[in-house]
């Protein structure tokens, strides 16, 4: 499937996912970096609060797989022992202090589910296409709820989240129409669980927004695509893949081989992202 450009030339489908489209916005460099550097250049070192976000994740997702009968609140705290690693935190005993956080958070999380309450998709890889792009995602959970489904996506991050951070959500918006169509029932409700506070924030799309999304989603897709076709001709400077400084920086994993970006933020302890409470 392919749209007409301007030229009225059909434009080759384009793949990508939300995580991809999101990293174009915030610096093409980044981008660069990430998606077309072969080999890229090194990372910095693993960020603490991607390791607290991957274990209680992967955690969480551990748990549905489990047989019903073995879905308890003390197996889900064994699965956060399980999938523990101590990559970016500052000593054993920040580690340790962190380990406990994340099994009560998960603990705590997972006293209120319902174990036979199955999702119909854990981890769940959902893909549509929309104009020239091929949106592609994986979905933390699917729950079905009555005659729809419902997108949930796990935060373990010290912000505390709003309405607006659903509906804003370009991922969030692309998981839902893909789960539409992957799975082939409606889906307008998306939901961000925040663990720390125990909250649920919600948004329901209707028809009218994850178009705007979906549309949002396709141009940057265009421009990407775009960015790769010249990347792939030669033009890899900084004029068609600029530094886009910002606060982000703090957090770039090659943010040592940016300038700009090292100019823009305080050089950042791997383990600064991390609630200081």
């Amino acid at each position: 499937m392919s749209q007409p450009t301007l030229d009225g030339m059909p434009r080759r489908l384009y793949g990508a996912t939300p995580t991809r489209l999101n990293t174009w916005l915030d610096c093409p460099r980044r981008y660069r970096f990430t998606y077309l550097d072969r080999p890229p250049p090194p990372k910095g070192p693993p960020w603490a609060h991607n390791t607290l976000g991957a274990v209680v994740h992967n955690a969480l997702a551990g748990w549905w797989r489990l047989p019903q009968e073995a879905r308890t609140v003390h197996r889900a705290g064994a699965l956060v022992d399980e999938y523990w690693t101590a990559e970016g935190f500052r000593d054993a005993e920040q580690a340790e202090v962190w380990r406990v956080r994340a099994r009560d958070m998960v603990t705590g999380y997972v006293a209120g589910l319902d174990p036979d309450d199955e999702p119909r998709g854990v981890e769940r890889t959902v893909a549509l296409v929309h104009g020239g792009t091929s949106l592609s995602g994986r979905i933390d959970r699917v729950d079905q709820r009555g005659d729809e489904l419902v997108i949930v996506d796990y935060k373990t991050g010290r912000h505390i989240l709003t309405t607006d951070d659903a509906r804003s959500s370009l991922a969030l918006a692309v998981y839902a129409a893909a789960a539409t169509r992957t799975l082939r029932t409606p889906c307008r409700r998306v939901e961000l669980h925040h663990l720390p506070s125990g909250t649920v924030v919600a948004w329901e799309h209707d028809e009218r927004t994850l178009v705007r999304h979906l549309d949002r989603a396709d141009a940057i897709g265009a421009e990407c695509a775009e960015a790769d076709a010249a990347f792939k001709d030669g033009d890899t400077g900084d004029s068609r893949f600029p530094a886009r400084p910002s606060s982000l920086c703090g957090w770039c994993d090659f943010v040592q081989h940016c300038p700009e970006g090292r100019a823009s933020v305080p050089t950042r302890a791997s383990w600064a992202g991390l609630d200081a409470g």
